[in-house]
């Protein structure tokens, strides 16, 4: 599944209310039309402010890390296996 990230545009009301910026992050997927041409189309919207996404970007890239040492390690003792 895709990701479109973006600014989420505040009106002037809603800027002068909100101090942090905020961003719009929207999950598409790939469908066929009728036609059978590939078509994108969006699936949900979430939006939230800028600094609570990065820091859950971090913590995900972070475990994404670990996963990686993990297989790395488990290649390496299948290949000890293999000889």
């Amino acid at each position: 599944m895709a990701k479109v990230i973006a600014e989420k545009v505040l009106d002037v009301v809603e800027a002068a209310a909100v101090a942090v910026k905020q961003v719009e992050i929207k999950y598409t997927k790939v469908m066929q039309n009728a036609a059978g041409n590939n078509v994108t189309v969006i699936d949900w919207v979430e939006v939230k402010q800028v600094d609570e996404a990065i820091s859950q970007a971090e913590a995900e890239l972070a475990t994404c890390e670990a996963k990686v040492i993990s297989l790395a390690e488990d290649i390496a003792a299948y290949k000890v296996i293999k000889g």
